[in-house]
Parts: C-alpha cells; sequence; structure tokens
C-alpha cells in the first residue's frame, strides 16, 4: 500500500477551527437533543423543517444560529448570522483559551430550565401548577434566552453583537448573575417552586 493510502481522512472542524470531537454533554436529559454531528459550515437549508423533532439532529451551533436570525434587522438573514456566531465563538476562544463549542454546551446546560408552570382550570378557577420541562424545550428555552439576552444587551451599546453574545454564552457557562439567561432560568424555576 502506498502512503496515500494508508493515512487517515483529514478531521471535520467546526469553521475549520473548532472539533466537536471528544465533547459529551453532561446533562443526561439533554444528550439525545444536543447534535454534535461534525460539519464544516452549519447550513443544512431547512431540511429538518417537515419532520417532527428533527431539529435535534441539527448542529447545536446551527441551531443557535437559527435562533439569531429573529425578527428585526438580522431576520431571515442567515449569512449575517452564521457571521455573528463565527466571531463570537473566536472572542469566546481569545477570552477563555477553551474550545468554544464545549463552552457552549456548558451555557446551554447552565441555562435550561428544568421545570415550569401550566394553566389549569377546575370549576371556573385558574391556578398554576408545576410540571417537568420536556428536554426539547428546555433545550428551545436556553438557546432563546441566550439568543435575546445577546440582542438585548447590543441594543445601545457601543459593544458588537458578536461580542455581547460572546459574554452572554460565557456568563452562562459560568452561572454568573449577570447573564439574561440564567436570570430567565432562575425566574421561570421560581414561580414553578412556588406554585407547587
Amino acid at each position: 500500500m502506498s502512503k496515500e493510502a494508508k493515512k487517515a481522512p483529514p478531521e471535520v472542524k467546526l469553521f475549520g477551527k473548532w472539533s466537536a470531537q471528544g465533547l459529551e454533554v453532561a446533562d443526561r436529559g439533554l444528550q439525545r437533543y444536543i447534535a454534535l454531528r461534525p460539519v464544516l459550515t452549519p447550513h443544512t437549508g431547512g431540511r429538518h423543517e417537515h419532520k417532527r423533532f428533527m431539529k435535534s439532529s441539527i448542529n447545536i451551533v446551527e441551531r443557535l444560529i437559527n435562533d439569531m436570525m429573529r425578527h428585526g434587522r438580522e431576520g431571515g438573514k442567515k449569512a449575517k448570522a452564521t457571521g455573528m456566531v463565527r466571531n463570537a465563538l473566536d472572542v469566546i476562544h481569545l477570552k477563555t483559551g477553551k474550545n468554544p463549542i464545549e463552552v457552549l454546551l456548558k451555557a446551554i446546560e447552565n441555562s435550561a430550565p428544568c421545570e415550569e408552570t401550566t394553566r389549569v382550570s377546575y370549576g371556573g378557577i385558574v391556578y398554576h401548577q408545576a410540571v417537568d420541562m420536556a428536554p426539547q424545550r428546555r433545550l428551545d428555552l436556553a438557546l432563546r434566552f441566550i439568543s435575546n439576552g445577546a440582542r438585548q444587551v447590543s441594543f445601545s451599546n457601543p459593544k458588537t453583537i458578536d461580542e455581547c453574545l460572546a459574554d452572554e454564552i460565557i456568563a452562562a457557562a459560568e452561572r454568573d448573575g449577570k447573564s439574561f439567561s440564567i436570570r430567565k432560568r432562575d425566574e421561570i424555576e421560581r414561580i414553578a417552586l412556588s406554585s407547587r
């Protein structure tokens, strides 16, 4: 055999920089729903859209990119949202010295609420009851909180949204009280605790 035949194929890294190999999700409830499949560019073109629960097979970074495309200036502009997340991952690496995908996973685990309340009506009286939250909803809410927190901080701020997103992810990974996503999680769980 020649030397070329013995070479292993090169590892696929996100944006050509970050490897997801060896990373694991510590939260057992979220393990099935966070996809760390290696991709070079996270863009599936919405192939998951018409099948139920298929969004759990989409790379977690692409799900964050999709969440950054909320209404407003970035609505529907995937290339712009991809650039924001790519720059935010670079800033995270510069500030922490760690793999930014690992920091993002920790931030998602910390900002995913475990229980919430639902409305129960009984005899014309409506009251709130605490219920456990489905893992898919926990992940959806965590990503929404992170992207909303970055968007709110960047409004009327000299910092770019890339830096605000990086700061939000780092603060959520460290479970810092300044993080919007951590505050939202604590608020939801506090309301659920008082509704038991």
